[in-house]
């Protein structure tokens, strides 16, 4: 079967909308099953992953997990390549910049202006870097895994290579897109929380407070709000090939009027992938102290200055598996949850049975 020049299986590419707006067969009636309205539909096709049909929250989530298991040389791969080299990063800024910082705890009134300011600037700097660190291990990974997922919805095999080779002219758009969105972010932390600081910088502390808080609340709100917003910004650049601004407002379409389904199977699969993250880490943060150098005061092991190298590598270790396990989940939710609004709005399924069709005729 042909594939787009870009290397998008068909059907990912924009859809027009139908007559109705948008819309397409609405948000609900099927269930695992095919029903319809109670009438009993004949059985949806599934050639990979998931049935092409709208998808049930169990569906999404199972379907995440299948594609990091049927192609587990590709998503693992993908993400123990970007998990690790960013936690090896990681760990050797702390170990080199990091553990020499002085506890916060230790600083008082008394401590030199100039010490503040060292702690500060180092720790400010250290956190940015791993910060752009982690940024460009995010970029790689959203945009090779999200192909990888469009790859095992048809049933079609992906190798490593291929989904470097078709993802990476978008690399530069995604790196826009993941600059963008944490940028609108912060700016509405700034805004809300302005009017409170102001008010405590002129000596008005009670109304400062309460500016503050209210100014938190609100910011915290309008910023979940734009994540569900845009969240599925990423898969429609990576296979619609769009730019940054363009996904954006793609997104903001196909999630209009889904908002809290959408935030809601986000945090499920936040939850659930914090609780695998969990069990992963506990062990080895268990050993990591336990060979830290400081073995009479093991609280110490979580202060920077106490840090040992035993310690942050054990710990960066157990990092790693926890993220290998989680990036092909996390990408596997959004890039299904982008699927099923093109299926429920612009009846996406009806190309990808095309496409799943002329596989088998193959």
């Amino acid at each position: 079967m042909n594939e787009s020049p870009g290397g998008i299986p068909p059907g990912w590419g924009r859809a027009h909308a139908d007559s109705s707006g948008g819309q397409g067969r609405g948000t609900g009636g099927w269930g695992p099953g095919g029903g319809w309205g109670g009438l009993q539909q004949p059985q949806a096709p599934q050639p990979g992953v998931v049935p092409l049909r709208p998808l049930s929250v169990g569906e999404i989530l199972d379907g995440a997990f299948s594609t990091a298991r049927r192609h587990w040389k590709t998503a693992l791969g993908v993400s123990f390549a970007v998990a690790a080299s960013t936690q090896a990063v990681g760990t050797v800024i702390t170990g080199l910049w990091l553990r020499d910082l002085p506890d916060v705890a230790d600083l008082d009134e008394s401590t030199p202006v100039r010490e503040w300011l060292d702690a500060a600037v180092k720790d400010l700097g250290g956190t940015a870097v791993m910060g752009l660190v982690g940024l460009v291990g995010s970029v790689f990974a959203a945009a090779m895994l999200t192909f990888v997922v469009s790859r095992a919805v048809l049933g079609r095999p992906v190798t490593t290579r291929e989904a470097w080779a078709r993802t990476r002219p978008q690399l530069g758009s995604m790196a826009g897109l993941f600059c963008l969105v944490p940028l609108l972010v912060v700016g509405v932390f700034g805004v809300g929380l302005l009017p409170g600081l102001l008010l405590l910088a002129s000596g008005a502390e009670g109304p400062g407070v309460l500016a503050m808080a209210t100014g938190g609340l609100a910011a915290v709100a309008l910023a979940a709000w734009l994540w569900v917003r845009y969240s599925l910004a990423a898969p429609a650049l990576v296979l619609e090939k769009q730019g940054a601004i363009a996904s954006m407002r793609r997104s903001a379409k196909l999630v209009r009027g889904s908002g809290w389904r959408i935030l809601g199977i986000q945090l499920l699969a936040a939850l659930l992938v914090f609780m695998i993250g969990t069990v992963v880490q506990i062990p080895s943060t268990v050993i990591g102290l336990l060979t830290s150098t400081d073995l009479e005061n093991l609280s110490a092991g979580f202060a920077p200055g106490s840090m040992s190298w035993s310690y942050l590598i054990i710990t960066g270790i157990s990092a790693t598996i926890s993220s290998t396990v989680a990036l092909p989940i996390t990408s596997g939710v959004t890039a299904l949850l982008y699927m099923d609004q093109r299926i429920r709005r612009e009846s996406l399924d009806i190309e990808l049975t095309r496409a799943a069709a002329e596989d088998e005729q193959k």
